[in-house]
């Protein structure tokens, strides 16, 4: 077949590839003005409430605990993704990302709410501390397990190996795969989650077009004022006795005052470790946090805070606030900082952050619609580092895709109809450690990925171009990228003690 003529001059030539966004108006060091960052940190703080309170409202009343437990511990995971997230930019990998509530650590702690030594407690409070001490004690083995793989270099090992192609599945998956949480939440009270959702998208990307003034100010803080508008607009439903009549799964998603967040959390709180008694231990609810921890990506330190101060959950980088960054189009670590201030600040003081806590979750649901989707998107960006013309490359992601939605909706259909995951023996710890690792979907479409792209046609020089592997070359490497010194070193002269590779 003969080759194809070169393009003319004047033919439209495909977008070349990109490593940093041009629109962004604040990258990592530089921030905007203090005013505007304060306003921005808010933000952020705001959206990550979401999963701070879904989290918890899911899993407390499953362990015994009642209202008071249940803000409790919305405080403690506030306050405790306060510290991480200023620990992560301060001091790990110092990219500005919020530390939050993980929904990848919510099957292992139901196993663990679910496990035969728990259900002879008949006091519903002393049940819900037996069962906080054995989460912090599986939380405890699974971050120290994790620590050694991560500063004996091993897991670094394993990421040198991961190219552009094999991060769109994983990372595209992480967005999309929470489809769950938007359109089918925002159903559950429509006339308040549907207004969120049209009204951030008219804020972020039509107001901008149409107003002559003031047209960053509506993509920048879209979420404060759509927020405020539908917030209130559910106030003014519910103290007007729209919902009086209604089923009492309607109140609790519509309503403004059916979270009962206000009433149990006391005035002034510190969270402190080991709030809840000494922790316990078990092997095998120990075996399914660690696999756990490794599908969430986190730092070890980050799930060992969390453990000492009784979360009932792991850590993770909050997506929704990713999704934020691109909303906004600011990426400035100061930002960040701040909001972790806010997180730190309301958790505190319980009663003016339970107010917040309040807003109806569908108005969440609304903004992760967007959220999770820039999340997605992301992942598919890498593919312009790729050669979409090539049969591998098409075989590996389209096959990763696949194998990521479909071996995940396998085993949650199997466990939702059976009461239990398709791996069902006597060993609770080894069920454990199949179930939860595959019932995740970016997990299992990154690890396909992985296999496919380190062990299919390797030795071919043009495979290295078609997967992206030459692109990332220089990031592989503190050193390698001149700009790593600005961005990522560590404060106080601390990259003298800590030298990085």
């Amino acid at each position: 077949m003969a080759a194809a003529p070169p393009p003319k001059a004047d033919e439209l030539q495909p977008h070349p590839p990109k490593e940093q966004l041009a629109s962004v108006s604040f990258c990592i060091t530089s921030p905007p003005p203090w005013p505007e960052a304060i306003i921005l940190g808010f933000q952020h703080f705001i959206v990550m409430l979401g999963t701070t309170v879904i989290i918890p409202s899911a899993l407390v009343p499953q362990m015994g605990g009642g209202n008071d437990e249940k803000a409790r511990v919305i405080q403690t995971l506030l306050f405790v993704a306060g510290i991480n997230t200023l620990f992560q930019t301060f001091f790990g990998s110092r990219l500005p990302v919020v530390m939050g509530g993980s929904y990848t650590f919510v099957a292992p702690t139901i196993s663990i709410i679910l496990a035969g030594r728990y259900n002879n407690e008949t006091d519903p409070r002393e049940k819900f501390l037996r069962t906080m001490r054995g989460t912090q004690g599986a939380l405890i083995i699974a971050s120290t397990i994790q620590m050694i793989l991560g500063f004996s270099g091993l897991w670094r090992n394993v990421v040198r190996l991961l190219s552009p192609l094999s991060a769109v599945p994983l990372i595209s998956l992480v967005g999309f795969g929470l489809y769950e949480l938007g359109f089918p939440g925002v159903a559950k009270c429509v006339e308040i989650g549907l207004p969120e959702l049209i009204l951030l998208v008219a804020f972020s990307q039509y107001l901008p077009q149409v107003l002559h003034f003031g047209k960053p100010i509506f993509g920048r803080f879209g979420v404060l004022f759509t927020v405020s508008i539908v917030w209130l607009y559910a106030y003014i439903l519910t103290i007007s006795g729209a919902y009086k009549n209604s089923p009492p799964k309607t109140q609790v998603h519509c309503r403004v005052d059916r979270s009962g967040l206000i009433s149990g959390a006391p005035w002034i709180r510190v969270p402190y470790p080991f709030q809840w008694g000494a922790p316990t231990f078990d092997a095998g609810e120990a075996f399914a946090m660690m696999m756990t921890s490794f599908i969430a990506l986190v730092e070890g330190i980050s799930i060992l805070i969390d453990s000492f101060f009784g979360t009932a959950n792991g850590t993770s980088v909050s997506v929704e606030n990713v999704g934020l960054l691109a909303l906004t189009h600011v990426g400035s670590r100061r930002v960040v900082q701040i909001s972790a201030g806010f997180m730190i600040f309301f958790a505190i003081l319980g009663k003016f952050g339970a107010l917040f806590a309040s807003i109806p979750l569908p108005i969440f649901a609304g903004m992760y619609c967007i959220f999770f989707a820039y999340v997605g998107a992301c992942g598919l960006s890498f593919l312009q580092f790729c050669n979409l013309n090539s049969f591998r490359t098409k075989f590996i992601l389209g096959f990763a895709f696949f194998m990521g939605i479909s071996v995940p909706q396998y085993f949650n259909e199997y466990t939702a109809v059976a009461g239990y995951g398709p791996v069902h023996t006597g060993a609770r710890w080894f069920n454990d450690m199949i179930n939860v690792p595959f019932s995740s979907k970016p997990f299992v479409a990154g690890l396909v990925a992985y296999f496919l792209d380190n062990t299919i046609e390797t030795h071919n020089n043009t495979v290295r171009k078609d997967r992206g592997y030459h692109w990332w070359d220089k990031f592989r490497s503190f050193k390698k990228d001149a700009r790593s010194e600005e961005f990522y070193s560590l404060p106080f002269n601390l990259n003298k003690f800590f030298p990085a590779v």
